[in-house]
């Protein structure tokens, strides 16, 4: 596993919470999945030029959150995420939402991504130029 990377901040606002006065579950995912992307970019890999240089480009096959505390509006996070595992045709991203003044973890989030060829429209091998960046993990 690589070193953890820092992929995006955020605020709670009011209209994420819900009738409870806390964040509703629904709106972890969209900060989860703009962390992503960003992931790929802290990665050395711009994930606009994949398809252009490389043919394919990465598409979610499985996401999993962990819930562990609430999240309230004005609260401040940081999302970090890593490099869990590499596969021949995929990858593992732990990322985890961290409050941003305490430091304690709200949530964790475990992605998988594939590496897509839309030409045939089925997983492909993962390009030696993507790997090579996955398993630096961001190292520079």
């Amino acid at each position: 596993m690589t070193q953890p990377l820092e992929v995006l901040r955020g605020v709670i606002h009011p209209w994420h919470e819900d009738h409870f006065g806390h964040m509703n579950v629904r709106h972890y995912a969209p900060f989860f999945d703009d962390a992503v992307y960003h992931m790929w970019t802290r990665l050395g890999i711009a994930y606009a030029s994949m398809l252009s240089e490389h043919g394919v480009h990465m598409v979610t096959a499985q996401a999993s959150t962990r819930f562990m505390r609430e999240l309230k509006a004005g609260d401040l996070i940081v999302i970090t995420g890593q490099v869990a595992r590499i596969g021949t045709r995929s990858c593992v991203f732990d990322l985890r939402m961290i409050h941003a003044d305490t430091g304690a973890e709200h949530a964790g989030y475990e992605v998988v991504e594939v590496v897509f060829d839309p030409a045939t429209r089925r997983a492909a091998p993962m390009p030696e130029a993507i790997r090579a960046k996955l398993e630096a993990g961001g190292a520079t």
